[in-house]
Parts: C-alpha cells; structure tokens; sequence
C-alpha cells in the first residue's frame, strides 16, 4: 500500500518504511550471495564485488537501462525518483530488477537541494544511512585525498629546510616542487565558501611554506572520479599513485607516486570499491557507489555497480548526472566505452514545469515559491519549451540507444498539457510514459516498465559519438555540435596551445573527453533556455586528470567548493532524543 506523500514528508516516510527492509542476511538469500560475499555494516551491507563477479562471470547479462533528463530547473525533474519508481515498477510487472545511484554529498544534502533519495513512493532507504555518510566511503575518499596534500607540503618544508645531501640521509630526493603551480586543494564534504582560497603555512619557519591554497568539496576529488572508473584493486592503484598533484619549477608534473603516497592513498580507499547494497521502499536492491561530480567527471555510479548489478538481476537501472547533454553524452562515449557495457534503453526524464521554463516562464529560483505560471495550464509555454525536450530525444537517438520519455508528473499538470507532450515525443520518434511513481509507487510507473520492457527488446545500433583517435579539438568540436548544438568551438589562448600539447604526446591518445559546462543551459551560459541558436562554445582552459586519464575542455566557470545558500537544509534536521531517529531530511 503505497504511504500518501501529501500528508508524510520524505523522511517520515522512510522511517515507516525501513521497519520491513530486508537485513543483510535477507538479502543474502534473496540474491543468492554467499557468506563471505556480504559485508554487514549494521543494517545495511557492502557487496564484494570481486568475488561475486569471479563466481557469476558466466551468467547472462541482464538488460541495461540508463536514467537522463532534459535540461533541468535548479530544482531538479526528478532523475532519482524516476530511477527507484522504474525499478518498483519492473517489479510490479515480475521482473527481477535493481539498480545503481550516486551516493549523495553532504555538501547539497545539508545545503539548498537536500539528499539524492528520490521522494515520496519512489524512495531509497534506510534514507538517514544514506544521506548521512552511509559506509564512510566519502570519508575515505577526503582522507585518501588530504593525505597526499600532507605529503606534498610535508615535503615542500622538508626542501626548504634541507640540504640534497641532508634529504638523502632521509631517503628522499629533491622533487623542486613548485609551490605556485599546486593542482589539488583540500577536501571537505560541505559547501564552504569561505574556503575556496586560503593561505596556509602561516607562523614560521616550522609551519610550512606559506602559498596559497584553499578547499574542494570532497566529491570533486580526481579520487571519486577514479573510483567510478575503476576495474580493480590494482587499477585503483595504479591510477592513484598517477595523480598530478603539483608540478615542479621545470613544468614536469609530480605524481602522488613521486610523494610516495600512493599505496597509504589506496589503503585508506581499499574499500570504498565495494558497493553498498540499499533498498527502494518497495525492497527492490540498489547499490549505492561512487558520487562525481556531473559537470566536471563522469557524473554517474561506478563501472563496478553496473556490472555487479547486471550480473544480479534481469533489469538493471543506472542513473546519469544532470541532463543528456552532460550525463548522457559522458555515460555514451566515456563510461560505456570504458567498461565495454551497451545499454538496451535511456529514460529522459521530463516534467511540464522545466519545459514551460524553457518556453520563457519566469526564474526559477530554489528556496523560493514557484512563480503561478508553473501551478496553471499554459499550452503557449509548454509547446515553445518542448523543443528542449526533442533536442534531449536526438541525442539519445545519435547513440542508437532507444529512448523513453518519462513525464515526471505533478498534481498541476493538466490533460491537455500531458497530451501535448505526448504528441510531441511519439513524433519525435521516442517512447512515452507518464510517470505517477512518486505519488504510487510502482503501480505509478507500469506504464513506464512496459515502455521500458518494450524498448528493451528494439535492436539498437550503439555507436558512439567519436572514435578514440579523434584528436581532442575535433573531438570537442563533434560534442559542441551534434551533443549541444552549438555552431562552432572558440579555443582561447592558453586552452588551444594545451589542446595541440595533450594532442601531439601519444600517452594522452587514449584519455578520455569530459567536458566541463554548466547543466543549467544546452549552451555555456545557465541563462540561455530552451534550444539556443546561432552560437558558439567558447574553451578557456583544459584540466588533467591524470589517474583518472580524463582531459577536461573547460567552457565557463566551474566552482569544485559550492557556496551555502541562506536557507540551508540544516535548519530544519534534529535528532529525535528519544527514539535516536533523524528528522527533518528531505
């Protein structure tokens, strides 16, 4: 029986909920695990994902299904929950299915967007594990990450303070680090303006060298990226120890292997690589790994998670950062190109108050109430902003992949809207389903499975968007004009003489393109709505991630530390002193 989300917050929700969630032992059964393939921690658990994959190598794949937007509000249309009402919804019509999502930050969780949980009968439980640090893997992650920003200051004071000779005494050799060219900041998991830029080393000789410096939130850590990539314990390590974290005063770069930190790195994050195994609170399984950054790494669950799940259940349901611009095109041609996977179907997710913003509806602003446009039939607006939606659809279509449109539904959205967008999706040649899960359930979103179902069973013809030996320029040029719609690519300076370096050494042929734009707009700037024209990506940096072995083409400005807003989700969290439990999440 589904809860009513009307009259329950979120949170109160999951907390009745949870009282039937299966144990680990449960869930061992249920999945066919063996005993030392499930790691308990407390009432959740981690799946070694080694061992499961050894012993079920030769079981048939299941089907592959990916979870994309279009362009979203600030708010966000509802990916998540699309995600977990999917999977209720495949199990309501008896197919074993499952999932993978992002394990939330506690930057946005304690911040304006709240947890990544989905919401009302499309929830992921236990909800306060989840938000609130689940089996410590971001915490691994930060120390893993500041570790190695001690032992590049460590040893920058031990240079300036020892002869070569002294140094050798001590097993080291002069690295000449640069103190003016520092790639890495340190890392804190909140949204911390007042850290962004700082100085460090203040108070003497026996504090350090004084430079700048300043924080990242912690999911935007080269490590999370890496963790998302990874095949294997040795891969992790291997791609950790080559993580530039400062470059000397000859422009040569200095790894965490150089540090000799990379093994003490590796073990602090051995075991973030197992997945952590929670629920939907229909006790479907979804496992939780990985948490990057959309707009600046691959912005989806790991490799790991997708080929565990696909191993386990018929169905499996991974879900891509922001809209198919960004998280689309990055699961296309970079995560399904890495791990070898060829999806069956891609869900965008819709809602009639994105597109009528997109068809010039007022601001949206979060934390604010919803300008009266978005509460009322407006079939002008709607069909002006549902050219976003169809762009989003071709996207997908460029892959091969089919695509399914889900309306995420609101009590507001009139029949005649929901027809309008219907007409113009099955024109656009897609799929469509109107999507009820978060007020029912699974029962909300079968209309959503037998579209899925179905699709799954169309022979795509996936391909991707380029070929590895595309250069980098021609390989940004193909995204800015196929993927966004752009006209053209302008390098500026410093980006375009990067570009022809990375280009002309062989060692970086093979990395991969994660573009680095805003989510808010096709085009760079978050104010151009709807399917902007005549315009051109303007390339004003191009970042390495040399462990992850990602290039990343820099169009407009990216904050890796997000600002807290003045109406935090923070304020309304407490701890019930009676009974232990969390309120107030959402």
């Amino acid at each position: 029986m589904p809860y009513d989300p009307m009259k329950h917050a979120d949170w109160q929700i999951a907390l009745e909920a949870e009282k039937g969630m299966p144990s680990p032992a449960e869930w061992r059964a249920r999945l066919g695990l063996d005993e030392d393939e499930v790691l308990p921690y407390g009432r959740i658990c981690k799946l070694d994902s080694r061992r499961i994959l050894a012993r079920l190598g030769d079981r048939p794949t299941g089907k592959y299904i990916e979870v994309t937007a279009i362009t979203p509000t600030p708010l966000g249309e509802g990916k998540t929950t699309t995600t977990l009402g999917l999977i209720e919804g495949l199990a309501k019509r008896g197919r074993r299915a499952g999932g993978a999502l992002r394990q939330p930050s506690g930057g946005p969780s304690m911040n304006i967007k709240g947890t990544a949980a989905g919401g009302g009968n499309a929830l992921l439980i236990p909800m306060t594990e989840f938000t609130l640090g689940l089996t410590g893997d971001i915490d691994a992650i930060a120390n893993a990450h500041n570790l190695a920003l001690v032992a590049l200051t460590a040893r920058l004071h031990h240079e300036a303070n020892y002869s070569d000779e002294a140094l050798a005494k001590r097993g080291l050799r002069r690295l000449d680090i640069d103190p003016r060219r520092v790639e890495m900041k340190w890392a804190l998991d909140f949204c911390a303006q007042a850290l962004r830029q700082i100085v460090i080393g203040l108070g003497g000789k026996g504090n350090g060298i004084p430079m700048e410096s300043g924080f990242q939130i912690s999911v935007s850590s080269e490590l999370m990226a890496i963790l998302a990539v990874a095949r294997d314990l040795g891969d992790l390590r291997r791609r950790i120890g080559e993580i530039t974290v400062a470059y000397d005063r000859r422009g040569n770069p200095v790894t965490c292997d150089d540090l000799e930190v990379g093994g003490a790195m590796t073990a602090w994050m051995r075991n973030t690589l197992h997945p952590t195994l929670c629920s939907t609170i229909e006790y479907q399984p979804v496992l939780v790994h990985a948490g990057p950054f959309a707009n600046i790494a691959v912005g989806q669950s790991s490799i790991l998670a997708d080929r565990l799940g696909l191993k386990l259940w018929d169905y499996h349901v991974t879900e891509s950062g922001f809209g198919a611009d960004i998280g689309f095109e990055k699961f296309w041609n970079v995560k399904c190109r890495l791990s070898g996977l060829t999806p069956d179907a891609s869900v965008i997710t819709a809602t009639i108050r994105a597109l009528k913003m997109h068809g010039g509806g007022s601001r949206v602003v979060p934390g604010r109430p919803l300008p009266r446009e978005y509460e009322k039939e407006s079939l002008e607006l709607l069909e002006r902003g549902i050219a976003n939606l169809v762009h989003h659809i071709g996207i997908v279509r460029k892959s091969g992949v089919p695509p399914v449109v889900c309306l995420n539904r609101f009590s507001t959205d009139t029949e005649a809207e929901v027809a309008l967008v219907r007409r113009h999706v099955e024109k656009a040649g897609a799929r469509f389903a109107v999507g009820e899960h978060w007020l029912r359930g699974g029962e909300g979103a079968l209309e959503l499975a037998d579209a899925v179902i179905d699709a799954c069973e169309e022979r795509g013809e996936f391909r991707f968007l380029y070929p590895l030996e595309l250069p980098l320029r021609e390989r940004v040029e193909r995204i800015a004009c196929e993927v966004y719609g752009a006209d053209g690519v302008a390098w500026g300076p410093e980006a375009e003489e990067k570009a022809k370096a990375f280009e002309a050494d062989p060692r970086f042929r093979d990395y991969a393109t994660m573009m680095v734009k805003t989510h808010l707009s096709l085009s760079h700037d978050p104010d151009w709505k709807g399917v902007p024209t005549g315009w051109t990506l303007p390339i004003r940096d191009v970042l390495l991630f040399s462990g992850a072995r990602f290039l990343c083409p820099v169009a407009g400005a990216i904050a890796l530390m997000p600002g807290t807003g003045s109406d935090p989700a923070f304020r309304r969290v407490d701890v019930d002193v009676n009974t232990g439990d969390v309120r107030g999440l959402f």
